[in-house]
């Protein structure tokens, strides 16, 4: 009896480890509703939609929680204009401290819909815009913690194909004498942003026309969650004071009533999908070459169903892998700060006088000298440095990399073909607000995404150290 009874208490401890050595990965989703009270004034500096006076669709922030039984992180996408990196830092804080994940094992984007809040402080001198804040980390933390409480074994495919028709340069080189609508009172720009009509020559950089898919399933084959990038800036059509997702809200309720359960219960937990924002900061959904009349609240919904219907004719052909392994790296990068001169403040001032003292002149618009005058006053007020944070997430052989910037489709693209990973995508205004990253030559051309102001405010050669360090980052990852 006794050697029988040391034969299976070997037979025990020989057995019982080798079913877990290959820990099968494990995935959770959750969304959490954070759309802002009415009276919570959208957008913010350059384009101004005014306090929210009704509520189109709701606005979600939605989480993809992975754990490979080494490593747990969480991808969060919010339907905020952007998010400044502060309300970010408090959010990843409730993070670590109710779930337990390193802030460096978190990702939140924000997607750039227009009609909804930009969450940076200071902004609005409004109360419930400053609740707001407080409010939106909260329920960051809370989509998280019930990602967590999701988590199931999953296996996870991807898939991508090229989407063109919604991705169109909106930065043009013009004809001879057409007008560049420089606020500063200066020539010089050799592109305009959203020029149109006859002097229109040619797009001043590249579009991206991929569309991503991460797809998450259960073991079973059920889907649990689906997450899509694509770099087009939004697609707008909104009437003012209302608040809306933009197509990024459309196609994930679309998705997820094409992939979700039939069943009139409904599964517990539901099918979660989202669409995080590409590289688009010179992009929009529609050619200024055409006389595109958008209809409000259609063309969003034209966009976000036409990508969806692709995404089911592409869906069963995505394998799986159960055992992807989760790595996840982060840099923080400090950069200047444009600021301006003694000269430009000066001018900055005159024309705020004046408007103080005329105060029925038009103020709006992203050629307004008014505008562009408070803007560079508040750059006066910045740190001369600004750090910032670069995250790389890797899942198995699928590379995602993110930009905390309205970064240009060329990055995206050189970030793409230079990396070790053939499967990789970028996430923009990912852990924080930083405002356009125009290439060093786009800085040369000009136009709107290059003109001091909170909206673009890095030093020139900021998209250059970026994109260095996403590389030197996907380099480390793949010697792994």
């Amino acid at each position: 009896m006794k050697i029988l009874l040391k034969t299976l208490f070997f037979v025990c401890i020989i057995w019982v480890p080798i079913t877990q050595i290959q820990a099968i990965l494990r995935a959770g989703a959750a969304t959490s509703n954070i759309t802002p009270h009415l009276g919570t004034l959208l957008d913010g500096t350059i384009s101004i939609n005014g306090p929210a006076l009704e509520v189109h669709d709701e606005l979600h922030a939605r989480c993809l929680v992975f754990d490979d039984g080494n490593l747990r992180l969480a991808i969060i996408v919010c339907d905020n204009t952007m998010i400044d990196r502060s309300i970010l830092d408090q959010a990843k804080q409730l993070v670590e401290e109710q779930c337990g994940i390193p802030s460096n094992r978190v990702l939140i984007s924000a997607t750039h819909s227009h009609a909804a809040p930009r969450v940076v402080p200071g902004l609005h001198s409004n109360l419930l815009n400053e609740e707001y804040e407080t409010f939106l980390a909260r329920r960051i933390a809370d989509a998280v913690q019930q990602s967590i409480a999701n988590l199931a074994p999953a296996q996870v495919g991807w898939t991508k194909f090229d989407k063109p028709e919604f991705v169109h340069n909106r930065r043009w080189f013009m004809k001879e004498g057409s007008t560049m609508g420089n606020p500063f009172g200066k020539s010089g720009d050799q592109v305009r942003m959203n020029g149109r009509g006859e002097g229109l020559l040619k797009p001043a950089g590249p579009v991206d026309p991929e569309v991503f898919v991460l797809s998450a399933q259960h073991l079973d084959g059920r889907p649990l969650a689906l997450l899509a990038n694509y770099g087009t800036h939004y697609v707008g059509g909104y009437e003012k004071g209302h608040v809306s997702a933009d197509y990024f809200g459309q196609f994930s309720k679309r998705m997820e009533a094409l992939l979700g359960s039939n069943d009139s219960k409904g599964d517990h937990p539901p099918f979660v999908a989202m669409m995080s924002n590409g590289t688009s900061g010179d992009v929009r959904s529609t050619d200024l070459r055409e006389n595109n009349q958008v209809v409000p609240w259609e063309q969003m919904k034209v966009v976000a169903e036409s990508i969806a219907g692709d995404v089911m004719n592409a869906y069963p052909n995505i394998k799986y892998q159960v055992n992807a392994s989760l790595e996840m790296k982060q840099a923080e990068l400090p950069l200047g700060v444009r600021k301006p001169s003694s000269k430009q403040i000066a001018w900055a001032e005159n024309v705020w006088d004046d408007y103080e003292k005329n105060p029925n002149q038009k103020f709006g618009g992203s050629t307004n000298p008014i505008v562009f005058a408070r803007e560079t006053l508040a750059l006066a007020d910045y740190p001369d440095r600004k750090p910032i944070i670069l995250q790389v997430i890797r899942i198995g052989d699928l590379a995602i990399a993110s930009s905390p910037c309205e970064t240009f489709a060329e990055t995206g693209l050189a970030i793409k073909k230079r990396s070790p990973f053939e499967n990789t995508f970028t996430i923009e205004l990912a852990n924080g607000a930083d405002g356009y990253l125009p290439t060093l030559e786009q800085h040369q051309l000009g136009g709107y995404e290059t003109w001091p102001a909170r909206s673009s405010f890095l030093e020139v050669t900021a998209e250059r150290k970026i994109r260095t360090t996403l590389l030197e980052i996907l380099e480390q990852l793949d010697t792994q």
